[in-house]
């Protein structure tokens, strides 16, 4: 059998039928108040977070954010998404938290906060994307096993 040659001009049949232009352009998803809603999770903590217009107010489960989040770090964590997106002071969160330590509840924050902000700007979605902060972490604590005094450590081996 004979191998024929093919060239970009045979695949031109293969394009989409769809040209980019008759795509429809993605349309943000805004409640009557004028806020976005998303999700975020990580570890144990879940986040509901509500974004909308504003001077960069973030309340914590009815708290400020330097009294819930004390530790700089933490505060650092959530400011990550308007950091990124050049956004910073812009927008009041409101979110509520439940489950896990704090740890794992800023990063439930930031992942709702980057999803919300999505939702309100869609144009902002490859910046981050791009930064990791739309992706669940999925690590999650191992769980213990039966026989041992930690999920992978063991009782110290005796020789006598």
């Amino acid at each position: 059998m004979v191998e024929e040659k093919r060239t970009l001009d045979d695949l031109k049949d293969l394009a989409p039928s769809v040209s980019v232009d008759e795509i429809a352009p993605v349309e943000p998803e805004l409640d009557k108040l004028g806020r976005s809603y998303a999700t975020g999770k990580r570890k144990n903590a879940i986040a509901r977070v509500w974004v909308q217009r504003g001077t960069g107010k973030i309340v914590v489960n009815g708290r400020d954010q330097d009294v819930y989040f004390a530790r700089p770090v933490l505060r650092m964590i959530m400011n990550q998404p308007f950091e990124a997106s050049q956004r910073k002071g812009q927008f009041d969160v409101k979110c509520t938290v439940t489950g896990g330590g704090l740890s794992g509840q800023a990063g439930a924050v930031r992942h709702g906060i980057s999803r919300a902000l999505v939702k309100f700007e869609p144009p902002l979605r490859p910046v981050l994307k791009k930064g990791g902060f739309l992706t669940r972490d999925s690590r999650v604590v191992e769980r213990k096993k039966y026989g041992k005094p930690k999920a992978r450590r063991s009782f110290q081996f005796s020789k006598r």
